[in-house]
C-alpha cells in the first residue's frame, strides 16, 4: 500500500487508480476527525507529521486530542482554570515566557505526556510577562517553573527543564498512577498484535496516534501491526515517512529492525538444506549466515543468535562484519529487556573480548 502525505499533515492511502485518499469518497487518518469513524471508512491510519515545518524531517507532529486538556490562562481566569478545575481533576500550571530558552524544551514534553495522560491531568500556561502580578504571587522567581494543584491547593512543583523520565514521575505521582485512555488503547492494541489480529492492532495504534501523534510507541506498534500483517509496502512507507531524529527512538528503531530483518529472511531459503550444508562444512560461514537468516524467518530467535555468535567466534570481521550486524539488529527488534538480547549481548561481548 502507498501512502500520500495530505495537505493538513496526515498520511493516506494511494487509491489503485492514482488518485490519493483525501478526496471525498476516502476519509483521510485526520487528527481533528473521529478515529473510529475513519477506521470504520475503510481509511487506513497514517502517521501525522507536520509537512510545512521549516525543520524538514525533524519536523514535529501535529494534532493530537489536546482540546480542553491543555490553555492558555491568565489572572483573571487563573481561580476558574485551575483552582476550581483541580477540584476534579489535577491541574499543572507552566509559567514560562517567549524569550526562556528551557521554557521551549520543557513546555512541549510537558504538553505531550498531559495528552498521554488522557484526561487524567491538565495543564494551564501563564505567560509571566503577561501576568506579573500572579507570578509573584505564586513566587516564580525563575523559569519555567511548574506547580501542581488538587483539590484546589499547590501540592506539588519543580524549577527548570527536566527530562522526559522525571516529567512522567511527576505525573504519575499526581495521577496516582491512573491510566488514562491512551494507555489503555495502547494495552488493547498490544494484546491484538500478540493474539494474532495484527489488521485490529494496527487501526487501534492509529488511532493512538491520532490523539498523540508523538507517542512513539504508537508509532512503532503501527509498523510493528504492518509487518505482522505482511503489509511490507505499508510498514516502508510509515517508516519512509518518519522524520530522521524519530528514527533513532528506542521502540521505533526497534521496529524499523523488525521490518528490515523481515524482508532480508524472506527468501531465506530451506532450513534443512541450509542445516545440512553446515553440517557438511561446518567452516562455511556463507552457510552458517544463511542458515542463521532462515532461523530467525522461522521465529526460532535462540538459534539464529547461536549460529550468528558461532560465526564471530570463528572469525569476528567475517564479511565486513555482517554477522555482528544482523544480531544486533535481531536484539533491536526483541528489545533491550528480552531475555535472548540481554543475555545474546553478555555473549557477543566475551566472544568479542576473548
Amino acid at each position: 500500500m502507498e501512502f500520500v502525505m495530505n495537505p493538513d499533515g496526515s498520511m493516506s492511502p494511494k487509491q489503485p487508480d492514482g488518485r490519493d485518499g483525501g478526496g471525498q469518497n476516502h476519509p483521510q487518518a485526520h487528527p481533528q476527525a473521529d478515529p473510529q469513524a475513519a477506521q470504520g471508512a475503510g481509511a487506513a491510519p497514517g502517521i501525522v507529521l507536520d509537512p510545512s515545518s521549516p525543520e524538514g524531517l525533524d519536523a514535529r507532529p501535529v494534532g493530537g486530542a489536546g482540546g480542553e486538556l491543555i490553555k492558555d490562562s491568565d489572572t483573571e481566569r487563573f481561580m476558574t482554570d485551575v483552582i476550581d478545575a483541580s477540584m476534579t481533576v489535577p491541574v499543572i500550571v507552566d509559567f514560562w515566557a517567549p524569550w526562556c530558552g528551557p521554557c521551549k524544551q520543557l513546555g512541549p514534553m510537558l504538553e505531550k505526556l498531559v495528552r498521554e495522560a488522557g484526561g487524567t491531568v491538565r495543564m494551564v500556561k501563564i505567560n509571566v510577562d503577561e501576568n506579573q502580578q500572579l507570578a509573584a504571587q505564586m513566587r516564580v522567581q525563575s523559569i519555567p517553573a511548574v506547580y501542581a494543584f488538587k483539590n484546589g491547593q499547590p501540592v506539588d512543583g519543580f524549577m527548570g527543564a527536566l527530562p522526559e523520565s522525571q516529567l512522567k514521575t511527576f505525573i504519575g505521582k499526581l495521577t496516582d498512577g491512573a491510566k488514562g485512555a491512551l494507555d489503555q488503547l495502547l494495552e488493547q492494541a498490544e494484546a491484538a498484535l500478540n493474539g494474532g489480529d495484527p489488521l485490529q492492532a494496527l487501526a487501534l495504534y492509529g488511532e493512538a496516534q491520532q490523539q498523540s501523534p508523538e507517542n512513539e510507541h504508537a508509532v512503532a506498534g503501527m509498523i510493528r501491526a504492518a509487518v505482522a500483517a505482511g503489509e511490507n509496502d505499508t510498514a516502508r512507507d510509515m517508516i519512509e515517512g518518519l522524520p530522521e531524529a524519530w528514527k533513532m527512538k528506542g521502540p521505533i528503531a526497534a521496529a524499523i529492525s523488525a521490518f528490515q530483518l523481515e524482508e532480508e529472511t524472506e527468501d531465506s531459503g530451506d532450513l534443512a538444506e541450509l542445516q545440512a550444508k553446515v553440517d557438511a562444512d561446518p567452516a562455511d560461514l556463507q552457510a552458517r549466515y544463511d542458515l542463521a537468516l532462515a532461523l530467525y524467518a522461522a521465529r526460532r530467535n535462540e538459534a539464529a543468535i547461536d549460529a550468528l555468535l558461532e560465526i564471530i567466534r570463528r572469525k569476528k570481521d567475517w564479511n565486513d562484519g555482517a554477522a555482528r550486524e544482523q544480531l544486533i539488529k535481531i536484539f533491536d527488534a526483541l528489545g533491550p529487556t528480552h531475555e535472548l538480547t540481554t543475555g545474546g549481548r553478555r555473549r557477543l561481548s566475551s566472544v568479542l573480548f576473548s
